[in-house]
């Protein structure tokens, strides 16, 4: 049988990335690591990692460990929980892993109401960008992932864990004050080729739902600025260099001036398509313990109300 320890360190390597950065979280040495990786390796007969000067890279054999490890790993922190439940302690600790514009915008308030409801539970957000924090879950690393999907872009398999759709949050087309397209109602990605976009880099979300939508409306944008920074974004259109796509959540809460949002027009025919929206889930071990479906309500009344704000003021 495998040493679950030795199972556990493959784990803490993939999750951090390097040996180095394993051996700090987990208040070993790198050596000692690496000596138990070795071992590993040695005890399986074959390679499970490929070393290299900027880290370490699983190979196929170890991404297959890694999703049993990441089972066993939660599972063991499950057990344990349970115990501790039946013996009469309450639960101490809630992680959660988030990507930057819900920390933003629908984090806070939740993370105050659950430390209001429960001031013994200790908090710990981590910044998560899709599509990672999956086996973190999966693991227990992490209690509860906020994470998104943006048109275009599949959903990663959650075998084994509860995933949760909590808001469908409109990309909304941001034009700088006065641009001509403002004065058109909704215009249309035709109307527009001819404008300089500002997102993300390729393969970024947001840059993968720009070209998606763009190939459905059968036109050709030029991306001339390159950034996943949303207030970056915003800034660059208030400056009067391009427009873009931000969602409604973050309009809601950013500087009034200098800027106009309206929705895309689904233009006709094949190009004739639903509105553009990023869709945010909760994801949960299927068997979570107490406070986290809590914490789950708590981010459903602040995606309720985020929603409820953005309707008021976008339509």
């Amino acid at each position: 049988m495998l040493d679950a320890n030795r199972v556990r360190v493959l784990v803490e390597v993939a999750h951090a990335g390097s040996i180095s950065a394993a051996a700090e979280r987990m208040s070993f040495t790198a050596p000692a690591v690496s000596q138990q990786l070795t071992k590993l390796e040695r005890e399986l007969g074959c390679a499970l990692l490929e070393r290299g000067r900027g880290g370490v890279r699983l190979t196929a054999a170890g991404r297959e460990l890694l999703a049993y490890g990441e089972r066993v790993m939660g599972d063991l922190r499950d057990a344990e929980a349970a115990v501790r439940s039946a013996a009469g302690e309450a639960p101490r600790r809630l992680a959660l892993g988030a990507f930057a514009s819900a920390g933003k915008t629908l984090v806070p308030s939740a993370l105050a109401a659950f430390r209001r409801a429960h001031p013994d539970v200790r908090l710990a957000l981590s910044d998560v960008e899709p599509p990672d924090g999956y086996g973190l879950v999966t693991s227990g690393d992490l209690d509860l992932l906020i994470t998104h999907r943006y048109p275009g872009v599949p959903l990663p398999a959650a075998a084994g864990l509860h995933r949760e759709r909590i808001l469908v949050d409109p990309l909304l087309l941001v034009l700088p004050e006065g641009h001509p397209a403002g004065e058109r109602g909704a215009p249309r990605l035709e109307d527009l080729e001819g404008e300089e976009w500002i997102c993300g880099a390729p393969g970024i979300s947001n840059r993968v739902a720009l070209e998606s939508a763009a190939q459905e409306a059968g036109v050709r944008l030029t991306v001339a600025h390159e950034t996943r920074d949303y207030e970056v974004m915003l800034a660059l259109i208030r400056a009067g260099v391009g427009v873009g796509l931000i969602p409604r959540t973050i309009l809601g809460a950013a500087p009034k001036e200098g800027w106009a949002a309206l929705p895309l027009s689904g233009g006709s025919g094949a190009a004739r398509r639903r509105a553009l929206a990023r869709e945010i889930y909760v994801v949960h071990r299927r068997r979570p313990w107490r406070p986290v479906p809590e914490m789950v309500e708590m981010l459903k009344g602040s995606a309720r109300r985020a929603r409820e704000r953005g309707a008021e003021r976008f339509g």
